[in-house]
């Protein structure tokens, strides 16, 4: 007899917690780590219980609090939540994906999440892209903190770590701003290319050279910001840190290595250990591309001071 998968056992105990009245309904169920912890299994075998469960309808993600158990069908029509408004399904979404990630948002998902049919978020959103370019939007509002400093390259180093703080902060973000060619019409994210076309301007740089330095500071920043959404994937499926991952994967590693057809990487650090960080990254980038701009204004108007022009 085949053995049962680790997901379904999972799912089976706590679903046998559920109908024992253990878990009442409206109770927290354990999170994907905590499963992972009280099981040992990996993240994704975690994930797949919780799916199982959802799938079922014995259990709902609640925005902001985590997989609870659900309601009968009578509990969720006296509290099911009345008022459904844009933002509160915009802000759900948010929650969501920031948590399982882009691939797992539908209409269908967070009309579940709110205990209501999808017609009714038509009703707010009128489709996916839309949802997706409000939630954009509202990740969006607001601005770098403090003020504006003087010259125009330190105005556009506050201007991209705020964007890479948003993507780290919301991984989706990258991959649902990526169309550099087909851009959203969305006036908070016009906002930020304001403030760094402004920094630009008066500096002696043509509008196409504005434009282009703009758009390759955005594309780098999102290059980049694709791994912060890989990783959050990644740890998801696998349930392991990176380094966790690269220790999983050394010897795999040093027998390519050992063979001799990479010379150069096999001893470019010897006894020296290098650890990536993608904030270093960044920052290694970010001053890269920025030497680069400064070479272009100094060829556009001869040498200028290390802070650049007002």
């Amino acid at each position: 007899m085949a053995m049962e998968p680790p997901y379904l056992r999972i799912a089976g105990e706590i679903r046998r917690r559920i109908t024992s009245g253990e878990l009442a309904p409206g109770a927290r169920i354990p999170s994907t780590r905590r499963i992972t912890q009280e099981w040992g299994v990996a993240m994704a075998t975690a994930t797949k219980a919780l799916a199982t469960l959802n799938q079922e309808g014995l259990v709902r993600p609640v925005p902001g609090v985590g997989t609870v158990v659900a309601e009968s069908g009578r509990e969720r029509s006296s509290t099911a939540p009345h008022g459904l408004t844009r933002d509160r399904i915009v802000r759900a979404a948010i929650a969501l994906v920031d948590t399982e990630g882009l691939g797992a948002l539908s209409m269908r998902r967070v009309a579940t999440d709110f205990g209501v049919s999808t017609m009714a978020l038509y009703r707010h959103v009128p489709s996916k892209g839309e949802l997706v370019r409000l939630m954009s939007e509202t990740v969006f509002a607001g601005e770098p903190p403090g003020s504006r400093p003087h010259g125009w390259r330190a105005q556009l180093e506050r201007e991209v770590r705020w964007l890479w703080v948003l993507y780290q902060r919301h991984p989706w973000l990258a991959r649902a701003m990526a169309a550099l060619t087909r851009p959203m019409a969305s006036p908070h994210a016009m906002r930020y290319t304001e403030r760094v076309l402004s920094a630009l301007n008066g500096v002696g740089l043509t509008p196409t050279q504005i434009i282009h330095v703009h758009l390759a500071l955005l594309g780098y920043a999102q290059g980049v910001a694709a791994a912060v959404e890989l990783e959050s994937q990644a740890r998801q499926d696998t349930g392991m840190t990176p380094e966790e991952w690269m220790a999983s994967n050394e010897p795999r590693m040093e027998t390519i290595q050992t063979a001799g057809s990479f010379p150069v990487l096999s001893t470019l650090f010897g006894e020296e250990q290098f650890d990536l960080d993608l904030d270093t990254l960044f920052e290694f980038g970010l001053a890269r591309m920025l030497d680069g701009v400064a070479s272009v204004v100094e060829q556009s108007t001869g040498p200028t001071s290390p802070g650049g022009l007002a």
